[in-house]
């Protein structure tokens, strides 16, 4: 060989040993991704009978624990980087659960679209950025992938395709399965939690929530202040979504709403209170001054 390709094949050498010894001493990270949808469903299978979240309550901030602490003893010498907890809402906007978990140390939560048939939108696309991202700039070694849609198999193979080590965990079915099994067959580990995991993180309501009164059927009837907050978080988000000048439009009809902005108002407003509206003249009227009362404060 000549004495330049001897010197290209050195360069080579030192380059592949700097990096061996970069990776080396590099501290190995991982990531749980959690499709909350799924641990709700499934947990709530399993636990109470219905995947309904109106009929039980989760205490999502023990089993972020949990799942923390499972993940802590499987990677003993890696370091947790943080939880992603995705989630859907309508228009995107945190609910007070959501908010509540946002807050917790090491969790981001994602969210995407909730439609008015309270299915989600886009969570598989956001887990599969996020895995992707991390794996393609070796910000972690393994991800936990907490799900069961056969959608998140693309984000399992890009991740696998810049090295990084899938983990699948999914929650016991009460028959059958819950996971798809091209998902299954393609992450690198599985683990499954069964019902004495759990139980004690899953609490059936002795009373239906706001969320199981749906229009038409009988329920608990919210209260007036509940109503009046209701369309004062109305009024916030379209200030945030549609901008202040076009609300401010609206001042010089109060207390009038023009009825399209009108039957808006209702139909968000019973989207959050999962409660029909309709047969209670007193509390749409509740319902407008908490929006008004919000929308001049800030105008």
């Amino acid at each position: 060989m000549n004495d330049d390709v001897l010197a290209a094949i050195e360069r080579t050498n030192e380059l592949l040993q700097r990096v061996l010894a970069e990776v080396a001493t590099t501290p190995a990270t991982h990531a749980v991704f959690v499709d909350a949808g799924y641990v709700y469903a499934a947990a709530g299978r399993l636990v109470a009978g219905t995947e309904d979240r109106r009929a039980f309550e989760l205490d999502a901030e023990a089993i972020i624990e949990a799942f923390i602490d499972k993940a802590r003893a499987l990677f003993p010498d890696s370091r947790l980087l943080r939880v992603y907890w995705y989630d859907g809402a309508r228009r995107r906007i945190h609910t007070p659960e959501q908010e509540r978990i946002a807050e917790l140390p090491d969790v981001k939560v994602r969210l995407g679209n909730l439609n008015a048939s309270r299915q989600q939108k886009g969570v598989d696309s956001l887990i599969r950025s996020d895995l992707e991202s991390l794996a393609r700039h070796r910000a972690i070694s393994d991800a936990v992938l907490i799900g069961g849609d056969e959608d998140l198999v693309s984000a399992v193979e890009a991740a696998q395709g810049y090295g990084a080590r899938v983990h699948l965990w999914g929650i016991e079915a009460d028959s059958g399965r819950n996971q798809a099994d091209p998902l299954l067959w393609e992450v690198d580990s599985q683990r499954t939690f069964d019902l004495d995991f759990c139980k004690p993180y899953i609490t059936r309501r002795s009373t239906p929530a706001y969320g199981s009164d749906l229009p038409g059927s009988p329920g608990i009837i919210p209260t007036r202040e509940d109503v009046h907050f209701v369309g004062a978080r109305v009024a916030a988000q379209w200030l945030s979504t549609r901008g202040r000048e076009s609300l401010a439009e609206l001042l010089p009809g109060h207390p009038y709403l023009p009825p399209a902005y009108d039957q808006e108002l209702l139909v968000e407003a019973e989207g959050m209170l999962n409660i029909s509206l309709r047969g209670h003249a007193d509390l749409r009227r509740v319902l407008r001054d908490g929006f008004w009362e919000h929308l001049q404060a800030q105008l």
